[in-house]
C-alpha cells in the first residue's frame, strides 16, 4: 500500500514525543477514520451502481494507510511513555552493585577488566555457564535493553515473559480429565481419575549483536553506556526476536507461534493449533468477509476470549479495517482514549510485519489470550565481549542474551487459515 500522509498527520508524527502527543494523534486517528468510512461507503455504493471509480478507490486506500501510521504512531507513544515508568531491579545503593558497574564502565570504555569478573560474583551476577567469554553487564544496562525490546517488540509485549537462570524452563500443563460427580450424603465416594498432565519444554537460545564505536566515542564521560547499547542492540535483537516468535523453527533460535501443528478447529486435539478457514483460497470471502474473523472469534473457549488479542500484519489489518458485520458496523473501531488500542469485535488488536501476508495456505491472522499461550525465556544476564582488534579504529561490542520461546497452552489461541 502506497501511504502519502497528509499535512496534519505529517506534522504530528514528528512531534509525537511532545506533550499531549497521544491525545492529539488520537483526534486525529479519529477524524481520519470518520472519512474512511464516509469515502469507503461511497465507493460499496458507486460498485452496486456499476459505477466503480478507480479514482475513489486510490482515495480510500490512501486513507486507510494514514490510519494504518496514525494507530502505529499512537501505539509507539504509549510504549514509550510505559517504558519511562518502568524502573531498573538494580539496588545502585549497594556497594558491591556500584563497584560492578563502576568496573563494567572501564572495561567498556577502556578494555581494563582487572578484577571485573570477582565484582560480578559479588555482585551476585554471575550465570552457570560461560562460553563465549566477555562480561555480564550491571543491572541499569540489563533493564534499559529490556524496556527498549518491550517497546518495539510485539509477541514481547504481548505474550508471557519469565526471567530464568538455566537454559531449559519445563512446565506441567493439565489438560482437564478430573473425575467428578454428584453423591447424596450418606453415599460412597469412590476413587477418581486423575488430571491428564503434559510437559511442556522451553530452551533458551542466543541471540547476538555487534555495535561499534569509536575510541574517542567512549573517551567521551558524558556517554550513558546503558542507554547507547540499548539503542544500538535493540533494533537487531527485535528483528531477531519478532522473526522466531512467530516462524523460528526451534533450531537455534525459539520455536515460533506458527512452527506447531495446526488441525480443523472442528477437529482440535491438544498439540496443535486450532483454524478456522478464511472462505477463500487465497484472501477473504469475497461475499461477507467479516464472518471468518466472527467464526475464529468465537472458535476460542469464553475463557481465553476475556482477554485475547488480534496480531496480524499492517497490510491486512488495511483489508480487514473495510469489513463490516451484518449490521453495516465496521468491524474495526479506532482507540476510544489516549492510552487504549484499537479494536476488533471489542477486543484489541496488534500488528507485526512478521506475520504471513494474505495467500494460499497462510495463516495470517491469530487471535487468542497470548499470555496464557505463548511464553517467553529471558536467561538473566546480558554480556558483552569488547573487540578492539576486528575493526580497527572501531571498537566493536559483541552482545549476547539467551532467549527461548514456545506454545504453553494450545487451546488460548486460534488462526484463520486461508482456504475455502
Amino acid at each position: 500500500m502506497n501511504i502519502r500522509l497528509n499535512t496534519r498527520a505529517r506534522g504530528l508524527l514528528s512531534a509525537r514525543l511532545d506533550a499531549g502527543a497521544a491525545t492529539k494523534i488520537l483526534n486525529e486517528l479519529q477524524k481520519t477514520f470518520d472519512e474512511f468510512k464516509t469515502e469507503r461507503d461511497k465507493e460499496m455504493s458507486d460498485i452496486k451502481k456499476n459505477l466503480a471509480d478507480v479514482v475513489q478507490t486510490e482515495k480510500v486506500d490512501r486513507i486507510n494507510g494514514e490510519i494504518t501510521v496514525l494507530n502505529k504512531a499512537l501505539d509507539e507513544v504509549n510504549a514509550s511513555l510505559a517504558a519511562i515508568k518502568i524502573g531498573g531491579h538494580g539496588d545502585p545503593a549497594n556497594p558491591d552493585v556500584k563497584a560492578h558497574s563502576d568496573a563494567f564502565g572501564r572495561y567498556f570504555r577502556k578494555g581494563v577488566d582487572a578484577d571485573l569478573r570477582e565484582f560480578e560474583v559479588k555482585a551476585k551476577l554471575t550465570t552457570e555457564s560461560d562460553p563465549d567469554g566477555g562480561y555480564l553487564v550491571p543491572e541499569e544496562t540489563e533493564d534499559a535493553i529490556t524496556r527498549v525490546l518491550g517497546t518495539v517488540s510485539t509477541m514481547r509485549s504481548l505474550s508471557r515473559v519469565m526471567q530464568v537462570s538455566t537454559d531449559t524452563y519445563k512446565k506441567l500443563v493439565s489438560q482437564g480429565g478430573t473425575g467428578s460427580g454428584w453423591v447424596g450424603e450418606s453415599d460412597s465416594r469412590p476413587e477418581t481419575s486423575g488430571p491428564t498432565l503434559r510437559e511442556i519444554s522451553i530452551n533458551c537460545h542466543e541471540l547476538y549483536a555487534m555495535p561499534a564505536s569509536t575510541q574517542r566515542a567512549l573517551d567521551d564521560a558524558r556517554i550513558d553506556i546503558a542507554s547507547w547499547l540499548a539503542e544500538e542492540v535493540s533494533t537487531e535483537f527485535a528483528e531477531q526476536e519478532g522473526l522466531a516468535f512467530i516462524s523460528g523453527d526451534g533450531v537455534n533460535k525459539p520455536r515460533g507461534l506458527l512452527a506447531y501443528p495446526t488441525v480443523a478447529n472442528s477437529s482440535y486435539a491438544w498439540g496443535s493449533l486450532g483454524f478456522v478457514v478464511s472462505g477463500a483460497a487465497a484472501g477473504f470471502a469475497a461475499s461477507s468477509p467479516a464472518d471468518a474473523l466472527i467464526d475464529l472469534f468465537y472458535g476460542l473457549k469464553a475463557g481465553y476470549r476475556n482477554n485475547a488479542t488480534w496480531l496480524t500484519s499492517d497490510a491486512v489489518m488495511g483489508s480487514i479495517r473495510k469489513f463490516k458485520d451484518g449490521q453495516g458496523n465496521y468491524l474495526w473501531q479506532p482507540p476510544q482514549g489516549a492510552d487504549t488500542v484499537a479494536t476488533i469485535l471489542g477486543k484489541p488488536v496488534a500488528t507485526d510485519d512478521n506475520m504471513p501476508a494474505l495467500g494460499a495456505n497462510a495463516f495470517p491472522v491469530a487471535f487468542g489470550d497470548f499470555n496464557r499461550s505463548y511464553m517467553l525465556l529471558d536467561r538473566m544476564g546480558t554480556r558483552v565481549l569488547r573487540d578492539p582488534f576486528t575493526s580497527k579504529p572501531n571498537v566493536l561490542f559483541y552482545t549476547t542474551k539467551r532467549v527461548g520461546g514456545g506454545l504453553i497452552n494450545f487451546e488460548a489461541m486460534k488462526l484463520l487459515k486461508c482456504s475455502t
